[in-house]
């Protein structure tokens, strides 16, 4: 197939493994995950679903904490090598734009993005049910957390790392109260991160297979290439023995991303190894964040596993885009602009 590449900057010192011989699938794990064990700090009993991005020559980390009350909050972490992680054991102090303590009830799955220089924070919090909260930073000191982008009930919010045609893009999944949800991805736009219109659906659940039957929601921040936008998500299916999580990846149209160009019909990453499948909550991968090298095409996946671990999966752009190219189905609309 045709050369792709990734469209951004060049990240000589991102964490990598060649893929194993005799690896089967696009995607292959880091050989000592999970890079983050239980009890990382003191007050902290797991962390997983989290972000990180390159920072100043570093990498900083916005993690989820369960803390040992069982509430989830946001905490800071630093590394030199992206996988050797320093957690700070205070939670992050947001304050609203006039400086005032803005302190969400609860803070879990952040995702971590910059655009245009703002590294913009967006997590599920509390906001009358479960809803999107988001706050920037220009040097991961100070915090200011914005007002709510989207009524309840809300998750998975992933905003992409530029603005298209002018405008801020975020993903979300609208959903009911509880952890049985409507299941479709849908995307908004916004001139000024403060008011929120022309919605879109993007991605329907379902398809041939049974991965992806319950629900699906955005992971990391999709990377843009030329072949298109290429983000990882999560699919949900329901067992005897409760729900799976595994990952899957879909390239959305470069100008309009409510459309998919390519959408695997099968997952990437499921839960095979221990840390995947025995926890808090098992059988769960959930992809929340990636790095990427635009002069090699290589990709590291950060993902939580079993809602107790965080984990790192590699793969490269070409052998992931064609894959999902390969392996390809259309599921319900989704290749229309999302309008109806």
């Amino acid at each position: 197939m045709a050369e792709v590449r990734i469209i951004g900057e060049k990240l000589t010192n991102i964490p990598w493994q060649d893929k194993p011989e005799g690896a089967v699938g696009p995607v292959w794990r880091h050989s000592d995950n999970p890079v983050i064990q239980r009890n990382p700090a003191k007050g902290i009993a797991r962390i997983f679903n989290s972000a990180v991005l390159p920072f100043d020559g570093r990498f900083v980390g916005v993690f989820r904490a369960e803390t040992i009350n069982g509430r989830p909050h946001l905490h800071l972490g630093w590394s030199d090598d992206a996988l050797n992680w320093s957690i700070e054991e205070e939670r992050i102090n947001f304050v609203d734009e006039s400086g005032k303590p803005f302190q969400p009830n609860y803070a879990y799955d952040p995702r971590l993005v910059e655009v245009e220089g703002t590294y913009y924070i967006i997590w599920c919090t509390d906001f009358y049910g479960a809803a999107i909260g988001v706050a920037k930073t220009d040097d991961f000191k100070t915090f200011v957390r914005l007002e709510n982008p989207f009524l309840p009930f809300n998750r998975n919010g992933v905003l992409f790392p530029r603005k298209i045609n002018g405008n801020f893009v975020m993903l979300s999944r609208p959903s009911d109260s509880g952890h049985t949800p409507f299941g479709d991805v849908f995307l908004s736009e916004s001139p000024d991160f403060v008011y929120w219109g022309k919605h879109r659906h993007v991605m329907s659940k379902g398809g041939q297979g049974w991965w992806q039957s319950v629900k699906i929601g955005g992971g990391p921040a999709p990377i843009e290439t030329t072949e298109g936008w290429l983000m990882f998500y999560h699919g949900v299916t329901g067992t005897c023995n409760g729900l799976v999580y595994s990952m899957g990846a879909v390239i959305l149209d470069r100008d309009e991303p409510s459309k998919v160009k390519y959408r695997s019909a099968n997952y990437v990453l499921t839960p095979e190894e221990w840390y995947e499948e025995r926890g808090f909550v098992s059988n769960v991968v959930f992809p929340c964040a990636t790095l990427h090298d635009a002069e090699t095409g290589r990709i590291a996946i950060y993902y939580g596993a079993a809602d107790t671990y965080v984990g790192v999966a590699y793969t490269t752009v070409q052998e992931i885009v064609d894959y999902v190219i390969a392996t390809s189905e259309e599921v319900a609309d989704d290749a229309e602009i999302g309008i109806m």
